[in-house]
């Protein structure tokens, strides 16, 4: 079962979106230097059960355009499902992941993908030499430069 530690409405992370980011709690990654170090304990947090996800993103269906996860992909059944309950919604969807890439079940339901995992010295999104990109899924475009 998936575990969030957080729900906000974030502006910055998809660029011209309004979106609802849902923070997963178990991230086996560990890059070194990450800013959210508790996001690692498997299970804190609370459960993001079917009914409080859909609760939520009846909530803000008339304000958010995008569902955002950061993380997740370790939970890649219900990830999917919770990703195509959105679109279902007529929200966009985008995820952020620390790997290289994702299995194909959930890049099929992603708008955008994020890929990449932190390096301090690389810099994120907004820095020319960074690792990680933020891509649009169905074209495969690199969004890079929406960050700079």
């Amino acid at each position: 079962m998936m575990h969030y530690s957080d729900i906000q409405i974030v502006l910055q992370e998809v660029p011209g979106e309004v979106s609802i980011c849902f923070t997963i709690t178990g991230c086996n990654l560990r890059c070194e230097g990450c800013h959210s170090p508790f996001l690692w304990k498997n299970k804190s947090g609370d459960e993001l059960t079917e009914m409080k996800y859909q609760e939520v993103l009846e909530l803000y269906q008339n304000f958010a355009s995008c569902v955002l996860f950061m993380g997740g992909e370790w939970h890649s059944d219900e990830l999917v499902g919770h990703l195509k309950l959105a679109k279902e919604m007529g929200y966009s969807t985008c995820l952020y992941t620390g790997l290289d890439k994702v299995d194909s079940a959930i890049s099929s339901q992603l708008t955008w993908l994020k890929t990449g995992s932190w390096q301090k010295k690389l810099g994120g999104l907004d820095k020319q030499c960074t690792n990680q990109v933020f891509k649009e899924v169905k074209s495969n475009k690199i969004l890079n430069h929406l960050f700079k």
